[in-house]
């Protein structure tokens, strides 16, 4: 293992120096009873250790403190090592956690902990030289021997004979499950001649294609979208290196590496006092086996017989490292130039390392204006590199200093760990939206009804597969699956039942027509302002200054791609000559309040004000302190407005507004009030705009005219929604959650009150805050009572909707304050509270929320960059229903900010279409469902764009839509049979994704997918995909319906005989083709409709043909 090329050049100085070469002197004649090394600070321990790796390159173990120490020291090692970006086969720097996940449950083993202790087993019984980072509870685990594995692994390499039946014989003794498709470890799927599997040791499952009974080839895939990553020529497949039975099997981590090794720690009498509570803690537990447990003692002994290495307790050498962590310098640029320029006058070697390269250009431009400033050059005495290490610290033996870029901008780094063997996110979405028989579904042109499942019927001798849907008095109706578009699962305001249409009635087309125009005018109503906004004149800001790059960069976290966009499309609106109106939705604590921030501070260095209006008192009160805290260093003078404040100060504020003093006001709806004037006002952010009334709305629309406007919101606005809205609508959407943010660790529990006692302490043990939600308001006193019993030394306050208007806010303002350390209150909570100190919090019957609402309250806590915690206490789970299940598990699985809920999240998506069109929409949508609400505001917005707006989209509306379906019957076999695609869960997924392609890349990538999933395709599946493009080349000649049967082709024109497509060339062309070729084809009109009929076309190829030289000839 060697150090990577810019940690050779950082610490060339550290790794010459007298300290560290008498360390690696020492070690490489192995000193027992240890060397101790005072004096280290920072990253300096791993640093070191990194380096002796480089030089004498034996297995190296490293035993950090903690599970959170372990897993900086690892990202240390990883970058210094060179090994960040390394392929997970490739690694050297190895990980080895507690087999566990979840503290409480300590015999309960987390897939992707045992992952990462089975690549570190089967790295040392290759007999590789690795280096290893574990802490003490990791420790007191055994693992099973390397021979053990070496016995056990099934090694299979291309071109072997083996057959298939073989391999699941083998796969099943080692206790792998048989599944459709493979997405967690000890899983193995077998379709045809493949056969997918997750072994107990890999980062990724693998895919084995057979030829018969011969190996063809081997690939890695992605367990998320199924599809492959690499080609590989061998591997061995581990069964679950938990499931042995024999005592002898088992050792600890430390008796199975080599005696050459050496033994980093921290403090031997810590890792000794650790090990000793996990063992105690473990064996405490019935079912735990004594045995696959090491004692502290055992531990300690098996450490000293190697060499080690410690900062702290007894060792036979000692060698003093003179080292400082890294000043605080706290955003201060001026101390830390000061600091430079003393350092570089002294002949120090200074780097600044950050792993972000737009943090690295904006430390260049920051010092840029500073060497103008001070008249002098700062960039020649320093080095900015693309790396990372945990935390900076000065070296003064070989005076290095290694600054970090988080902790100069005061910003948290979050450990990487735990993002590789994550469970892929889209398979569990997939179980939540999945059509399941029994479910509503809603037909574009016959309504509500049933889904009743995937069905074979037959057409002339050949099979097709078709769709069930059962409607009132048990009418069936067959859906071709290329019409799988029509349909959609029904999804309405709550989870409640929709009524069953009755098929064939008029109910349903009177419903769809009058919903059809109620968005209809809506749309209007928005294109109309998004017109009269484009063609007024605002005032155009300047470009950045060196102050904006000096604030952006100076962010707590680091920002992300959509809030880099977002930030980009605000500065572009501001520059421009029209005034902005942009939406900015993101997910609670995505960064939106901080783009707003950077809004207000642009408009401010251009000598405008800022007008912030909040719905609530105390969102005023907590955006005042957000906006002074980011803006404190900068000329920027901030006030706020509410009800708390006096009357007194209230006057001077607005004379300070009237006069042009003050910069940014923040306040409620007063703001709106007549008494309010403004010296100059150039930017109006509003915050939840649908939480206002319709007075305050008109207000805005005033204002709005002429001012640059920012909207914020945290109910996502669906995707779909967004592609309707396009050109309507200025949106950003954020999407990505903040890179350093912790997620939040949620957990479903039985109610227990000893549980809400310990999750209490540990949060106050830690001087935070607490919030417990409970949303009966009958008996919130009697739980309060309880909590006060738990823990009485805990500060208390009950807060409900009932209660006084000023009391609430009162008690709300001293939970903020700090004044109040459990916070017990209905879910009131879930709007706007912000309290970065309160990182635990309990919902009691979580069973009775939505998964939205159960998100929202979630986002209250993880606000900072500590972990926090979130209990969802539950009635036992057998008395649980389905539903309150898979929400819960689905919350606590998604843990990660913003890990695709608005897909599971179609609640929420109501609300959001809701509160972006008017309250009053969310009737329709539980009349209609949600999709179909989707479907019929896009076929409106398209009329209008192509109609009534025709002028002001004339760029976009250059691809005419003559028909916006067509319909396909057939009597050639169009499927995925079942031999080649056994789930029909699966099937029905994909039919679905085949049925929204809309061109021809999509297409081949769609193919490509299926034979990297499950082999070449068969004839059936081939003619399936070929219909669609059949469908495309419909489409664009306004033909209706395709009728292939009996090698005839019948093409039905679109029955609006006012189409443009008749009265334009393409039509006159298709009639002299018809009349040039009398033999191939005729038309005709029936029924008052027009039909174009060919023979002798011999099946789908034949079909397209026809129909290409047709268009071709009518172009």
């Amino acid at each position: 293992m060697k150090l990577h090329k810019t940690a050779r050049q950082i610490f060339h100085s550290f790794y010459e120096s007298a300290p560290f070469q008498k360390l690696t002197n020492l070690l490489q004649n192995n000193v027992l009873d240890g060397i101790r090394l005072s004096g280290i600070a920072g990253s300096g321990f791993g640093v070191t250790g990194a380096g002796t790796i480089h030089t004498i390159n034996n297995t190296t173990l490293f035993i950090a403190p903690d599970q959170e120490a372990a897993n900086y020291l690892y990202n240390d090692l990883e970058s210094l090592l060179g090994e960040t970006d390394m392929e997970a086969n490739q690694k050297r720097v190895l990980y080895f956690p507690a087999s566990y996940r979840k503290d409480y449950a300590p015999l309960v083993p987390d897939s992707r902990h045992m992952l990462l202790r089975a690549e570190v087993l089967r790295s040392l019984s290759h007999k590789k030289k690795i280096c290893i980072v574990t802490y003490p509870e990791a420790l007191t685990e055994k693992s099973v021997r390397t021979d053990f594995i070496r016995k056990n692994a099934l090694h299979l390499h291309r071109s072997e004979a083996v057959s298939t039946d073989f391999i699941e014989e083998v796969l099943s003794a080692y206790g792998f499950s048989r599944v459709d498709f493979v997405v967690d470890p000890g899983q193995y799927a077998i379709r045809g001649g493949i056969c997918d599997i997750y072994s107990f040791a890999d980062e990724n499952p693998y895919r084995i294609s057979f030829l018969g009974d011969t190996v063809e080839s081997i690939r890695s895939f992605d367990p998320g979208n199924q599809l492959t990553i690499s080609g590989i020529d061998q591997i061995d497949i581990l069964p679950d290196l938990n499931s042995s039975n024999d005592e002898e099997e088992y050792e600890s981590l430390i008796s199975l590496i080599p005696e050459d090794s050496i033994i980093w720690l921290d403090d031997m009498a810590v890792v000794e006092e650790k090990c000793n509570t996990e063992y105690t803690r473990i064996i405490a537990h019935e079912e735990a086996i004594q045995w696959k447990y090491s004692s502290a003692g055992d531990i300690i002994k098996s450490v000293q017989k190697h060499v080690f290495v410690c900062q702290r307790g007894n060792a036979s050498e000692e060698i003093d490292f003179n080292q400082n962590p890294q000043s605080s310098f706290n955003r201060n640029f001026e101390l830390l130039t000061d600091d430079i320029f003393e350092k570089a006058s002294l002949n120090w070697n200074i780097s600044i390392v950050s792993e972000s390269p737009k943090q690295i250009q904006r430390l260049h431009s920051i010092f840029q204006d500073l060497e103008t400033k001070h008249r002098r050059d700062i960039l020649k005495l320093i080095r900015i590199e693309k790396f990372s290490v945990s935390a900076g610290f000065t070296d003064k033996k070989s005076k290095t200093a290694v600054y970090t870029d988080h902790q100069i901008f005061s910003r948290h780094l979050k450990a990487r760990i735990s993002q590789r063997f994550t469970r892929p996110e889209r398979i569990t979405l997939n179980e939540l939206i999945n059509l399941q028989p029994g479910d509503y579904v809603v037909h574009i042109n016959h309504g509500v009804g049933q889904f009743g499942g995937l069905v074979k019927t037959e057409v002339n001798g050949e099979m097709q597969e078709a769709i069930r849907l059962l409607y009132k008095g048990n009418d069936e109706l067959m859906l071709s699956i290329h019409s799988l578009h029509r349909i959609s699962k029904y999804v309405g305001k709550d989870g409640s039942p929709p009524k069953i249409d009755v098929l064939g009635s008029k109910t349903w087309e009177t419903k769809k027509n009058r919903a059809k125009k109620q968005v209809k005018d809506i749309a209007r109503d928005l294109i109309q302002l998004y017109a009269k906004r484009k063609s007024s004149k605002g005032f155009a800001f300047m470009p950045d200054t060196y102050l904006q790059h000096e604030l952006e960069a100076s962010f707590i976290y680091e920002d992300t791609p959509d809030q880099e966009q977002a930030t980009l499309k605000i500065k572009e609106d501001m520059e421009a000559e029209h005034p902005m109106d942009r939406l900015i939705c993101g997910d609670v604590g995505f960064g939106k309040t901080e783009i707003a921030i950077r809004a207000a501070f642009k408009a401010v260095a251009d000598s405008k004000q800022v007008a912030i209006l909040v719905p609530t008192t105390i969102l005023a009160l907590q955006h005042y302190r957000t906006f002074r805290e980011r803006l404190g260093e900068l000329p920027a003078n901030v006030d706020y407005l509410n009800r708390f404040r006096s009357t007194k100060q209230q006057k001077e504020s607005l004379q300070k507004l009237k006069s042009g003093e003050l910069d940014i006001i923040i306040g409620t709806h007063k703001l709106l009030g007549k008494d309010i004037e403004f010296a100059d006002l150039g930017l109006l952010i509003i915050d939840e705009e649908q939480k206002f009334g319709v007075a305050a709305k008109e207000k805005l629309r005033n204002i709005k005219a002429n001012v640059d406007t920012l909207t914020l919101t945290a109910t996502p606005i669906p995707r779909t929604l967004q592609f309707s809205l396009m050109g309507a609508r200025d949106l950003s959407i954020l999407k990505t959650p903040p890179a350093n943010r912790f997620p939040v660790e949620t957990e479903v529990r039985p109610f227990h009150p000893d549980l809400i006692k310990e999750a209490i302490e540990n949060e106050l043990s830690r001087s935070g805050q607490v919030y417990f939600v409970h949303n009966r308001i009958q008996n919130i006193g009697d739980v309060a009572e309880m909590i006060r019993k738990l823990v009485p030394a805990a500060r208390m306050a009950v807060g409900h909707g009932q209660m006084d208007g000023k009391e609430l806010e009162q008690k709300m303002m001293r939970f903020i304050d700090g004044e109040v350390d459990v916070l017990i209150s209905t879910s009131i909570v879930e709007n706007g509270l912000d309290v970065p100190n309160a990182n635990t919090m309990i919902i009691n019957d979580a069973q009775n929320y939505g998964l939205s609402d159960l998100h929202q309250l979630r986002g209250r806590v993880g606000r900072s960059n500590k972990k926090a915690f979130c209990y969802l206490m539950t009635p036992p789970s057998a008395v649980l229903s389905d539903d309150a299940r898979k929400r819960l598990r689905a919350i606590s699985e998604f843990s990660d900010l913003g890990s695709g809920f608005q897909i599971a999240m179609r609640d929420l998506d109501i609300r959001g279409a809701g509160n972006l069109l008017g309250a009053e929409q969310s009737g329709f949508i539980s009349e209609i469902g949600y999709e179909m609400y989707q479907k019929i505001l896009d076929e409106a917005m398209q009329e209008l764009k192509q109609e009534e707006f025709a002028d002001l989209y004339e760029d976009d509306n250059h691809k005419k839509v003559y028909v916006r379906d067509v319909s396909i019957e057939t009597d050639i076999s169009l499927l995925f049979p079942d031999y080649y695609m056994p789930g029909i869960a699966e099937r029905l997924m994909l039919y679905k994704e085949l049925n929204d392609i809309q061109d021809e890349e999509g297409l081949s990538n769609f193919e490509a997918m299926l034979k990297d999933r499950f082999g070449e395709l068969p004839e059936e599946s081939k003619n399936l995909l070929a219909a669609l493009r059949l469908k495309w080349l419909a489409k664009n000649s306004a033909i209706e319906k395709v009728v292939l049967k009996n090698n005839s082709l019948i093409l039905y024109f679109s029955s609006n005989q006012e189409s443009p497509f008749f009265a334009g060339d393409g039509f006159q062309n298709l009639l002299q083709f018809v009349a040039h070729h009398p033999d191939k084809c005729m038309m005709k009109e029936k029924n008052e409709r027009l039909l174009l009929r060919a023979d002798n076309i011999n099946g789908i190829e034949d079909a397209i043909g026809f129909m290409n030289e047709m268009t071709v000839f009518s172009m």
